[in-house]
C-alpha cells in the first residue's frame, strides 16, 4: 500500500499548480477566435456567378442512328413444327430467299390426298364421257328412253364440277405446302428472330422481323423544349460519326406524339434524300439542324439541381447571404451547359458549386463569384 504521508507538501502543491496551468491554457485556446480565412461549420462554401442573357447558337447538334422506314414482321402462313432455321441476325436477304422450313409431314399427306381425289374424280369423268356418248348415239337411232339420256348427261356435268373441285383443292394442297418454307417476300436485313429449330408455332405468329432495303431514316431522341420554335430551315445536315467526310441531307418525316416517360425527349425521325452506302443500318449519325438565334439563362451543368420533382437552382440573396431552391424552366442542352427559358431573371446569384449539402434558408460563404455566366 501506497504511504501517502511520505509525499512532500511542496511536492503536492507544485503539481496543483501545473494542473491549473494547463487548464488555463486549453480555455484560453477554445476562447481565441478563428482565423478569418476559414468557414463556420454552420456556413457552407459554394460558387456562385451573376446569371445574364446569352445569344444561344442557331445550329444544333444531335446524335442518333440509322434506321429503315420500313420494317416487315415475317410469319408462317401455317402451323407445324420448325424443322430448320437458314438465316441469323444480320444476315442480308432476298425477296425470294428461304429464311426457315416447317416439317412439312402434314401438309404432304393433305397433298397426297388431294391428288388421290382428282385421280378418282377424273376416272369417274370419264366413264361418264362414254356412258353420255353411248346414249347420245342410242338417242340419235331411237334406241333409248328420253330419260336415260337426261341421266347420262347429268352424270356427265356432276363428274365435270367434280374434277374442277378435286383440281381446286387439290391446288390448295399445293399452296399449303409451299407455306412450310418461310419467305420475307422483300430484300432486307434481319432485324430480330423469335424462334428456334422443334419450336411449334401458329399460323400468322411473328417469328422475324426485318429492315426492308429502301429509303432511311436518321432517327433522334430530341428534348421537347426544342421543338417549340420553328426551325429556320426545314433540312438536316446529318454526318457518319465514324467518318465525318460521308455526310447525307434529310428532311424531318415524323415527330413522336408522346414524349418518352423516362428521358423526356420526342422521337424525330429524318428521312435521308439519299443514303450513302457507309450508313448501314445502326450506324450512328450526327445530326446538325439550324434554328433562329434565341436568348436565354446559360449557367454550368453543375448548378443545376432536382427539387419537388423538377428542375432547379440555387439563389442566393447577396443582402442576407442565404440560399433558396427556386424550379426553372430548360430551354435546351450542351455538352457543359444547361440553357434556362424561365425561372431566373438576368442579374440573379445562382449557386454553381457546392450545392450537394446546402437547405433552404442556409447561409452560405462564397468562394468565388463570377461576373457572368461562361
Amino acid at each position: 500500500m501506497t504511504d501517502f504521508s511520505a509525499i512532500r507538501p511542496r511536492t503536492v502543491v507544485l503539481a496543483i499548480l501545473c494542473i491549473l496551468a494547463v487548464s488555463s491554457l486549453a480555455a484560453r485556446a477554445q476562447d481565441a477566435p478563428r482565423s478569418g480565412t476559414e468557414a463556420s461549420p454552420e456556413r457552407a462554401l459554394v460558387r456562385t456567378v451573376v446569371a445574364r442573357r446569352t445569344t444561344i447558337s442557331s445550329h444544333l447538334v444531335f446524335t442518333g442512328d440509322i434506321e429503315a422506314q420500313s420494317q416487315v414482321n415475317v410469319s408462317f402462313r401455317t402451323a407445324g413444327k420448325i424443322a430448320a432455321r437458314l438465316v441469323e441476325v444480320g444476315d442480308q436477304i432476298r425477296a425470294d430467299q428461304v429464311l426457315a422450313r416447317l416439317d412439312p409431314q402434314e401438309q404432304r399427306a393433305n397433298l397426297a390426298n388431294a391428288q388421290a381425289a382428282l385421280t378418282s374424280a377424273e376416272a369417274l369423268l370419264t366413264q361418264a364421257k362414254v356412258s353420255f356418248k353411248r346414249q347420245e348415239s342410242l338417242m340419235a337411232g331411237g334406241y333409248t328412253t328420253r330419260p336415260s339420256y337426261d341421266d347420262a348427261e347429268q352424270r356427265l356435268r356432276t363428274t365435270q364440277a367434280a374434277v374442277e373441285s378435286a383440281k381446286a383443292a387439290l391446288g390448295t394442297a399445293q399452296e399449303q405446302f409451299s407455306y412450310t418454307d418461310l419467305k420475307a417476300g422483300v430484300d432486307g436485313i434481319v432485324l430480330s428472330r423469335s424462334f428456334e429449330v422443334g419450336q411449334v408455332v401458329q399460323a400468322g405468329q411473328t417469328v422475324m422481323t426485318m429492315a426492308q432495303d429502301g429509303p432511311r431514316d436518321a432517327v433522334f431522341n430530341i428534348f421537347e423544349a426544342v421543338l417549340a420554335a420553328p426551325p429556320e430551315s426545314d433540312t438536316v445536315a446529318i454526318a457518319l460519326q465514324a467518318d465525318p467526310k460521308v455526310t447525307a441531307v434529310g428532311r424531318v418525316r415524323e415527330i413522336s406524339p408522346s414524349v418518352d416517360p423516362a428521358s423526356g425527349t420526342v422521337r424525330v425521325k429524318v428521312g435521308l434524300q439519299s443514303t450513302p452506302p457507309a450508313m448501314s443500318l445502326g450506324a450512328v449519325v450526327i445530326g446538325t439542324g439550324k434554328f433562329h438565334p434565341r436568348e436565354a439563362i446559360v449557367l454550368p451543368w453543375s448548378a443545376l439541381y432536382r427539387w419537388q420533382n423538377g428542375p432547379a437552382v440555387w439563389i442566393r440573396d447577396p443582402k442576407t447571404g442565404t440560399v433558396a431552391p427556386r424550379a426553372v424552366t430548360l430551354e435546351r442542352y450542351a455538352p457543359d451547359t444547361i440553357a434556362l427559358a424561365g425561372g431566373v431573371e438576368p442579374g440573379e446569384e445562382v449557386v454553381i458549386a457546392g450545392i450537394q449539402l446546402l437547405r433552404p434558408g442556409q447561409t452560405v460563404a462564397v468562394a468565388q463569384t463570377l461576373g457572368a455566366a461562361p
